[in-house]
């Protein structure tokens, strides 16, 4: 006989939440299946590196039953998602061995409570979200469902292969170079990067800088019902992205007019591209033309300029020197080299070298590269079309820093993600979809840009092409 675990399983949160309100099952066994999913699951591919089963079923015991996510079992990430009376280790071995305990909520995970949302605990992540797969030194290695081989992405690697797996069916992530789209697309996944000031980043962080948060799921439905349920400015916010004129959710199933669809298929600064990922976007370029969208080649001119990273590793590099001050706040006591992985301790020792006058330069270099690739949108375009990776995932350890070169991981970062960061730096909303699996039976994600602000685009299209070219029937067997 089937149990509740086995019956949730692959049901997404939208179907999870119905069974509560309809009284067919409880908050309290939902969550109980999730539970069992972990504790069977999760041995081989570590994504769930702190839990609190006890809270998450006291929570669900006493559950009121409102918010349209009411009793579904979620995690958190475990990088700036602070939760009141939890542990956080933002991946750093300093902070795990001490396991400090948040005296608040980030706005965020507040907003996830107030939507129903039953947390089970924390998803690994690389300390301080650097890079783009998931191998911190204090917790080991995420490992993809689709291939323990291989990874499943970064920075929210853990919360991928936990939804991927089927755990959980939405888990909380952040992206502030593609680690939401990212971990989508090695793993299958819908991940919707949201636009700057779409989701407010309080109390600590700014809505101004590189990253934002917000989710991965398997339905592009659960995307739009969730950004409903935490979209919006929180309290001292300097950016804020315009309201939609209705409901995410009404734009799931909603009829989409002819699109101008600009067509990205080789690597913008002509660096390599793996034929798997040509071969994704290239057919999602095919689906999108049978759903009567124009489809021609053409991409912002601003994403061949060979610049940008270096403009782009100028604000990374001094948001890694932020993270490790701010570690250092949390202990009482300054993070030292040994404390510290190397990639982040070379960057936050560059990131000191760097002058007020070079950093200013490097925001204003950002600000024009931001402007000019709006630009093409402001002439007429609806969307862009452009692989999320570069390449398939790729397997465990690749990333590794050498014992004489610590920044060799963030060098192959680069020649993994061309596609994702540009528009952390534009501040436009982006999805990864999971149309097209390889050969070896791995997640080759697509993404799509919009304009700023055009969440509603974005989910109005992703859920036409999740209707005629469904992905819901593929599962891992790890």
């Amino acid at each position: 006989m089937a149990s509740i675990a086995d019956d949730t399983q692959w049901m997404d949160a939208t179907d999870q939440a119905a069974l509560v309100a309809r009284g067919e099952v409880s908050a309290s066994e939902l969550v109980d299946g999730a539970i069992e999913r972990i504790e069977r699951l999760d041995g081989s591919l570590n994504a769930v590196n702190i839990r609190w089963f006890d809270d998450a079923r006291a929570a669900a015991a006493t559950h009121a039953g409102t918010g349209p996510f009411a009793g579904v079992p979620t995690l958190l990430k475990d990088l700036w998602a602070h939760s009141t009376g939890h542990p956080m280790s933002n991946g750093n071995a300093a902070l795990r061995d001490a396991m400090p305990i948040s005296d608040h909520d980030t706005e965020l995970v507040a907003r996830f409570r107030d939507a129903g949302l039953v947390t089970l605990g924390r998803t690994n992540s690389p300390e301080l979200g650097s890079l783009p797969v998931t191998e911190p030194t204090a917790w080991g290695p995420s490992r993809n469902p689709w291939s323990t081989a291989h990874t499943p992405g970064g920075s929210s690697g853990g919360a991928a292969a936990a939804v991927a797996a089927g755990m959980v069916p939405v888990a909380n992530a952040s992206d502030g170079g593609g680690s939401i789209r990212i971990p989508a697309s090695c793993c299958g996944l819908v991940g919707l990067k949201p636009s700057q000031g779409r989701i407010t980043m309080g109390p600590e962080r700014d809505e101004s800088g590189l990253g934002v948060h917000f989710a991965v799921t398997r339905t592009v439905r659960d995307t739009a019902a969730l950004l409903d349920a935490v979209a919006g400015p929180g309290v001292g916010d300097n950016v804020i992205a315009p309201a939609p004129s209705r409901p995410y959710l009404d734009e799931v199933g909603a009829p989409v007019e002819r699109l101008r669809i600009g067509l990205l298929d080789t690597h913008p600064q002509g660096d390599f591209l793996h034929d798997d990922c040509v071969t994704a976007v290239r057919a999602a370029a095919t689906m999108l033309e049978g759903l009567g969208h124009d489809v021609t080649h053409g991409h912002p001119a601003a994403l061949e300029d060979t610049s940008f990273r270096s403009r782009f590793m100028a604000m990374w590099a001094t948001n890694m020197a932020l993270g490790i001050a701010n570690m250092g706040a949390t202990l009482g006591r300054d993070l030292t080299a040994d404390e510290v992985e190397p990639v982040n301790w070379a960057q936050a020792q560059y990131a000191k070298r760097v002058s007020g006058v070079e950093y200013g330069a490097a925001l204003a270099a950002v600000s024009e590269f931001r402007r000019s690739v709006q630009g093409w949108w402001a002439e007429g375009r609806d969307l862009l079309l452009t692989p999320t990776l570069c390449e398939p995932p790729v397997e465990i350890g690749e990333h590794d820093a050498l014992p004489d070169d610590p920044m060799a991981g963030m060098r192959r970062a680069a020649r993994f993600i061309a596609f994702t960061p540009p528009f952390n730096a534009s501040g436009q909303p982006a999805i990864s979809l999971p149309l097209h699996w390889n050969e070896g039976g791995l997640p080759i994600g697509v993404q799509l840009v919009a304009q700023y602000g055009r969440e509603d685009l974005l989910i109005r299209v992703a859920a036409q092409l999740e209707a005629a070219h469904p992905w819901a029937h593929r599962r891992p067997t790890t």
